[in-house]
């Protein structure tokens, strides 16, 4: 049990969202945080299905601020004028902590509030990312599974350096439910091998590269009659880029879905990103990555685990039914909460 000296003080939690896995990660924080009596206040940036997804689960937000786009003067742009924005909503409203991940906007706003600030993150390489928010947070909160000596030049210390054990996903996914609804909102059958597609993350500095192997599955895959693909691209151009392909086996959902019970009923997840990955390896099922950066500690771990395959050839995927649906380890979302709160002013 926590010894903090707030644990029985009610708290304002300031929580800003910058992309869509954010509100998965927190939608369970934010609900023990309020079952424990604390007033949470979400803000968020419009990007991807952020908005759509917090909306899906009734989290009550303030928009403040759009995704700016790729060339790096842009997010320069972005973070200059997101930053204002975030100082002028936050001044005044007394919070005793600020908590994201990996938001610099957050990270930078607080610290000029004198907010305490925790930044999250699961990749230690994103040079850029990394050498503002962990210069201006107060606290670093990441899995154990990364080293924090790839982090001391970006300022991080041992002093402000905070682990958790497994992965993030293994504590948002510990009170899931699946929800079979998924598949006909899709319009999938479920007998067939049902493959869920994630674009690369085009517009992050940490993998700026376009990526062929992408478009090379998709082709396989799409002249596939047994195979059903959803594909969950990341912005609008992917998805016109996609469709304009012509594959009839091809789904590309609307809205915003449920993509863990999705991930959950899928029989192979491919995906360029990260968090989708670890979710579907939390959920047991096959998953293999494209991603053509800088690996990172946990996905490197999980490849050498064999929970995760790194994809570098299409005939290198092994297309069938998975043997069983079932979910693996989960942790408890308030080991989270007590070292979050433990800077709390």
């Amino acid at each position: 049990m926590s010894t903090n000296s707030f644990d029985n003080k009610k708290l304002r939690i300031w929580i800003d969202m910058t992309n869509t896995p954010h509100v998965l990660i927190f939608r369970p924080v934010i609900k023990a945080l309020e079952e424990q009596g604390h007033e949470v206040f979400v803000t968020a940036r419009e990007f991807a299905q952020t908005s759509q997804l917090l909306n899906r689960f009734g989290i009550k937000h303030t928009l403040i601020g759009r995704h700016q786009g790729k060339e790096i003067y842009r997010k320069i742009y972005g973070l200059v004028n997101r930053t204002g924005r975030l100082m002028a909503y936050a001044a005044g409203k007394k919070f005793n902590l600020a908590v994201s991940h990996g938001s610099n906007d957050c990270a930078v706003a607080s610290f000029f509030l004198r907010i305490p600030h925790v930044t999250m993150f699961d990749y230690e390489f994103a040079k850029v990312m990394h050498n503002i928010n962990l210069r201006v947070s107060t606290k670093v909160l990441i899995p154990d599974l990364i080293p924090s000596e790839p982090l001391y030049e970006y300022g991080g210390t041992d002093e402000k350096i905070d682990k958790y054990p497994g992965l993030k996903e293994e504590y948002y996914l510990a009170d899931f439910k699946p929800d079979e609804a998924v598949i006909k909102e899709i319009g999938l059958d479920i007998n067939k091998i049902i493959i869920v597609l994630r674009t690369p993350p085009d517009v992050a500095l940490y993998h700026r590269f376009h990526n062929p192997i992408f478009m090379d599955v998709l082709r396989k895959l799409g002249r596939r009659g047994d195979v059903e693909v959803v594909l969950l691209p990341r912005t609008p151009e992917q998805r016109k880029e996609v469709l304009g392909m012509g594959f009839t086996n091809v789904f590309i959902p609307e809205k915003a879905v449920d993509a863990q019970s999705l991930i959950y009923y899928s029989d192979l997840v491919i995906s360029a990103g990260g968090t989708m990955n670890r979710e579907a390896v939390a959920l047991n099922t096959p998953v293999y990555t494209l991603f053509s950066g800088k690996m990172g500690a946990i996905d490197t771990h999980l490849i050498a685990e064999g929970r995760m395959k790194k994809l570098t050839d299409p005939e290198q995927i092994d297309i069938k039914k998975k043997d069983v649906y079932s979910q693996g380890q989960t942790r408890d979302i308030n080991l989270l909460l007590d070292k979050m709160k433990e800077i709390a002013r």
